[in-house]
């Protein structure tokens, strides 16, 4: 048999360096850890990467273009697309990982694009309802409803995020300001209270006194630490209490937040800093969301008005 033809296919895959998906994922959340992504980071990898498998027939390492695509027509007839596209961000960061350390031959999410979706409009509570919530929450003269009055007072003067909120401790809070640590892109930044906020803030500190061995601001009645589920739970309660058609939850708060200062006149810059944006990209979707009424501030204190010309 001769030997001085070039090696078929099968050949040369036996002399390629090949890696199978487990050894794949050990190198990839090696490199994880090895970036101190978050914990809740590296666990969505891993739930999404598990979604996939399950519904393809081979390894994901020997995926291509074709199968990303009969994933997505697949996955369209009973995911939502937001899901898809979750699901897509998450294999594009494992195979570019993958292409660019050469244990691949050819990136099967290169010109994969995200799918369009229909932008959604975004809930946000008016002043009649914040102060519908306010009085329902102060009709149970408790140490709970009083801290929770507090919590809702924190997340609509800074559009912090429900995470960020557990994560304070008392030595974060000086005067009008909260430095906020435990944060999603591991910057932290300074947050900013009203007077109102600060007041009510104070006088919780005061009742909360000292705890031994516990620095979270927010504690539960049992002076232990606040889990998330159960501030989202207890606001879900309160909405429905107050009888609020809508979602109420630390998000809505962070939206009505962002869309109450973009209303005063704060530029997108300034509040993604506030909000804590990795990027300007959310923040200027908050800002065309809320269009209409910007143009009817533009009606009222447009550069020109009052000009005789």
């Amino acid at each position: 048999m001769s030997r001085r033809g070039e090696l078929n296919e099968k050949e040369l895959n036996i002399i390629k360096k090949k890696v199978n998906d487990e050894e794949a994922f050990e190198k990839f959340f090696r490199d994880c850890y090895l970036r101190n992504l978050r914990p809740a980071t590296v666990e969505y990898y891993k739930n999404e990467f598990q979604a996939f498998r399950r519904r393809i027939d081979k390894e994901l390492v020997e995926c291509s273009h074709k199968d990303i695509e009969d994933f997505i027509l697949m996955s369209k007839q009973s995911i939502k697309i937001t899901t898809i596209n979750t699901r897509l961000r998450a294999l594009r960061s494992f195979y570019n990982f993958l292409f660019k350390n050469n244990l691949i031959d050819k990136n099967p999410m290169k010109n994969i694009k995200l799918l369009r979706d229909r932008q959604k409009n975004i809930e946000t509570l008016d002043n009649k309802e914040i102060e519908l919530l306010i009085k329902t929450i102060r009709q149970q003269q408790t140490f709970v409803a009083f801290r929770d009055e507090v919590i809702l007072l924190v997340f609509l003067d800074t559009g912090i995020r429900l995470s960020e909120l557990v994560g304070i401790e008392v030595e974060d809070v000086a005067g009008n300001k909260i430095i906020i640590r435990k944060t999603k892109n591991l910057f932290e930044r300074t947050v900013y209270l009203s007077e109102v906020t600060q007041e009510q803030l104070r006088r919780y500190i005061q009742i909360r006194g000292h705890i031994e061995g516990i620095n979270r601001l927010f504690i539960s009645q049992d002076n232990l630490e606040l889990h998330p589920h159960s501030i989202q739970k207890r606001f879900t309660k309160y909405g429905k209490e107050a009888n609020i058609n809508k979602r109420v939850s630390p998000h809505t708060f962070r939206h009505t937040m962002a869309k109450r200062m973009i209303l005063a006149g704060v530029d997108a810059f300034s509040l993604m800093h506030l909000l804590g944006h990795s990027d300007i990209t959310v923040t200027k979707r908050y800002v065309n969301m809320w269009g209409e009424d910007l143009e009817a501030k533009h009606k009222m204190h447009g550069a020109l008005k009052g000009l005789k010309i």
